[in-house]
């Protein structure tokens, strides 16, 4: 049984991480047609108003849910877990994950009721975000306490800079092709 519920975390981590991923690219798209005129931009905003839905409450939302279920489960059937201090890094990890959930609910809710507070840069950035919870969560499951906790945040935050400079100049290419 423990390797069955392992099995449909992980699957079930998988689908959250993708609708997660998605939901902030759906708010980019959303929020970039604030530039566009009628009435390509009300099409727009309806159609990625009925995508983030269905992506948010029939896929993001249960994923999440789901994988706390069954992650409480494995912490039950394996409560030494809690005693290695790899396993309570990664909680607080998951911990700002589901933060990170929490605000993208405020933004699906917001675009939901037309307000586009962000700018799409401000949103590829905030995409990033699970990318970096993402990599810290992979690092401590696999190695364990074979990684130095020092190289480890390192090593994060040299990914979070590249990932940020390739977002900068992604944004020079855009503006140098005409686009916003």
């Amino acid at each position: 049984m423990y390797l069955d519920v392992k099995a449909l975390h992980i699957i079930f981590i998988v689908t959250w991480f993708a609708g997660l991923f998605y939901i902030v690219r759906l708010f980019i798209y959303h929020s970039e047609t604030k530039e566009m005129d009628e009435p390509k931009r009300s099409i727009l905003q309806e159609q990625y108003k009925l995508m983030s839905y269905r992506l948010w409450y029939i896929i993001t939302w249960p994923s999440a849910i789901i994988t706390l279920i069954l992650a409480s489960i494995l912490l039950y059937l394996n409560p030494a877990w809690l005693t290695q201090k790899w396993m309570l890094i990664k909680l607080v990890f998951v911990f700002f994950l589901y933060v990170y959930h929490f605000v993208c609910h405020k933004i699906y809710k917001q675009l939901q009721n037309d307000e586009i507070k962000y700018s799409s840069t401000k949103l590829r950035i905030w995409n990033e975000v699970s990318t970096i919870i993402l990599f810290a969560v992979v690092f401590l499951v696999v190695l364990k306490n074979a990684i130095s906790w020092v190289w480890g945040v390192i090593g994060i935050v040299l990914f979070s800079v590249i990932i940020m400079m390739g977002i900068k100049l992604y944004k020079r290419i855009r503006m140098r092709n005409g686009e916003k």
